[in-house]
């Protein structure tokens, strides 16, 4: 029998691009939150979710780079399981739960793509970059203060897609509040085979469960966001009609089940 969690399947089951859940992250991550067109929001929304009146088109864009492993000490194999991640969340409703929803995400690495499409993840391959924190002091350190600047950016093809700055200015009293909306996503496997083409294999709409959530170093601060138009891409139609901050922080979550809110497959 072959064996595998993903594709290829293989007769001892170490082909497969991602092992099995529990999969557990660490990661750097810096963003900007700010507001979109609501009407652009808006266009992105599948059915099951709706526009969120009261936030009008709030939206935050995140930089991180992941440390992943599941139950074999894969973190120990860094050229497979540490990744860059880039991605864009939209405030919107499920019903009356208050939800960010995740139109567009890049990733450089072939088994966090996997891992994506699984969980519903629209993630495509893109190069994604961002300013590191050491401890050692160097005008290249970057380190957690007032006034520290951090650079980010994005591309995908030859294209530059997004980029970022922020500046510290204090430390955040709370969890930060991007991560005060839980995320839904879609799960969405077309048929290749004619007649079947506008009925989907797999057509969800899930939300993301996230076990033991942790958020270290956070700070908080000024934020700047460029979405350059790119051929191919649709990112920059969410470009910031108005900033609200930029933030850094140190996160980690397992992940061991996902959530189905509505499945359409059928």
């Amino acid at each position: 029998m072959l064996k595998g969690f993903t594709l290829p399947k293989s007769p001892f089951g170490q082909a497969a691009l991602t092992p099995p859940p529990p999969w557990h992250y660490s990661g750097d991550a810096m963003g900007v939150e700010f507001w979109a067109d609501p009407g652009a929001v808006a266009a992105t929304l599948p059915p099951g979710l709706s526009p969120d009146s009261k936030s009008n088109g709030r939206a935050v864009m995140m930089f991180l780079e992941w440390q992943f492993t599941a139950q074999d000490d894969e973190y120990l194999d860094p050229a497979r399981y540490q990744y860059r991640e880039a991605f864009v969340l939209l405030d919107a409703m499920y019903r009356d739960m208050p939800v960010r929803w995740c139109p567009y995400v890049f990733v450089d690495n072939d088994a966090a793509l996997a891992r994506g499409w699984t969980q519903g993840f629209p993630r495509k391959m893109g190069s994604i970059f961002q300013t590191r924190t050491y401890a050692a002091a160097s005008p290249a350190a970057a380190p957690l203060m007032p006034g520290a600047r951090f650079g980010a950016s994005l591309s995908a093809h030859g294209q530059r897609l997004a980029e970022a700055r922020i500046t510290l200015r204090k430390p955040a009293e709370d969890r930060l509040s991007l991560f005060g909306r839980p995320t839904v996503l879609l799960r969405y496997f077309p048929r290749l085979a004619a007649g079947y083409r506008d009925r989907p294999a797999v057509n969800e709409l899930t939300m993301l469960i996230t076990d033991n959530p942790t958020v270290a170093e956070a700070w908080i601060g000024d934020g700047e966001l460029n979405l350059p138009e790119a051929r191919g891409e649709e990112l920059h139609v969410l470009a910031p009609v108005a900033i609200e901050s930029g933030f850094r922080c140190s996160l980690s979550y397992s992940v061991t089940d996902l959530r189905i809110l509505e499945d359409h497959s059928a």
